[in-house]
């Protein structure tokens, strides 16, 4: 195994716009081991190769990249939040598996080459840099080495049975996201030309629903959505003005909204692979 030496890498400050005490827990909860294996699969992932999980939040995710890439394989799962590296080395540590905190704007000096990159759900945080971050991605893959890119497009504003100030709240905090955290709903359909400017080779595109929700609401469902709207939400307190009772009133009315068997919310999720030059 490739030994890290981690005074080698840049620490910096870590900001997540989804930053709360419990969202281990909502990054457990969303993942699951079929839906990643097909996903894996399908961009290349194979036994023996050597992997990096890039955002690998609570390191479920790394863990079923572990069991992909099989005992000659490797995993090393990276991530900004000390919270989280230290819930993944605990609950998912083991031999062949590496768990780093490591600003992902930066380098990734350090840690050799790799096979298999794995990034998903994380440029959707990072509209500003996604193209710098792809670069660095890009010269830390293996000559032919594989870079899957993985991310939600129209993410939160696709819903219908809502009101009209409701949808246009929830628009308002959208915007808010984009201007002040670096949040991109429209990640997904950047992916395809992000890897063709780069000049990867082999590129292929999928595209399939991520969220499809309509009749009864499913506990995980329930959680994940709510918790979001807990914490993104009240970031953008003038998205509220058309509710005299402000946030409160706003979630009272989203959240009867998707607790209704009537609701039907769907998000594409759009995932990208290709061979470095």
């Amino acid at each position: 195994m490739y030994k890290t030496n981690l005074h080698d890498l840049p620490q910096a400050r870590f900001q997540y716009v989804m930053e709360h005490d419990e969202e281990h827990i909502r990054l457990e909860m969303k993942t699951d081991f079929r839906t990643l294996k097909k996903q894996a699969l399908w961009a290349g992932l194979k036994p023996g190769m050597r992997v990096a999980d890039i955002g690998c939040g609570s390191g479920k995710t790394s863990s079923f990249l572990r069991r992909l890439a099989g005992p000659a394989g490797e995993v090393v799962g990276l991530d900004g939040s000390e919270k989280r590296i230290a819930f993944a080395r605990e609950k998912y540590g083991q031999k062949g598996m590496d768990f780093i905190q490591h600003d992902l704007k930066q380098p990734l000096n350090g840690l050799g080459l790799f096979d298999f990159i794995w990034v998903r759900f994380f440029l959707e945080y990072n509209k500003s840099r996604a193209e710098a971050i792809i670069e660095s991605l890009r010269r830390a893959l293996k000559p032919s080495g594989i870079l899957c890119l993985i991310d939600l497009d129209n993410n939160c504003l696709s819903h219908f049975g809502m009101s009209e100030r409701l949808d246009a709240a929830i628009h308002r905090v959208v915007q808010y996201l984009m201007d002040h955290h670096d949040f991109d709903p429209f990640a997904g359909r950047k992916l395809y030309s992000l890897l063709y400017d780069l000049q990867f080779k082999d590129i292929e595109v999928h595209m399939e629903p991520h969220h499809l929700i309509y009749g009864d609401l499913k506990e995980a469902e329930r959680y994940t959505w709510l918790k979001k709207l807990e914490v993104a939400a009240p970031k953008s307190d003038s998205a509220f003005a058309d509710f005299p009772g402000g946030y409160q009133e706003f979630s009272r009315e989203f959240t009867d909204f998707f607790s209704s068997s009537r609701r039907f919310t769907y998000t594409p999720i759009i995932s990208c692979r290709g061979r470095r030059p």
